[in-house]
């Protein structure tokens, strides 16, 4: 079932989901809303906290990253950066949330499947 959901979950919706996640957990994150004006390929997302910081691409289940895209995760990573995808999968998995958590030094519990706009 996870698999189907994963698979039918699109990348705004995951982006939703992102966002309510770093408001929750009162961390800080940025995200351009119009790339076209931006470097080719940085990270959709830096989300910092008070023990950390993520650099995240997020992509459909089943999405691909571009050649910039990839240069620019190897480059961050080669300077010792967390830069990472998420998947629809690593939503309903637990792995956004745990991450996020992780950063936020939060010991709070975050639901392992956040509400969807269209559940509520």
């Amino acid at each position: 079932m996870q698999v189907k959901a994963a698979a039918a979950m699109t990348e705004p919706e995951l982006e939703s989901a992102v966002r309510r996640l770093v408001k929750d957990l009162g961390l800080l994150g940025y995200h351009t809303k119009d790339s076209r004006r931006s470097e080719p390929g940085f990270p959709d997302w830096v989300i910092v906290g008070p023990y950390g910081t993520l650099f995240r691409e997020l992509k459909s289940q089943h999405g691909r990253l571009t050649g910039d895209q990839t240069r620019w995760r190897y480059a961050l990573r080669a300077a010792g950066q967390d830069c990472e995808v998420w998947r629809p999968s690593d939503l309903l998995a637990g792995t956004v949330a745990a991450e996020l958590t992780a950063i936020a030094g939060s010991r709070s519990r975050v639901p392992r499947r956040p509400a969807r706009d269209r559940d509520i």
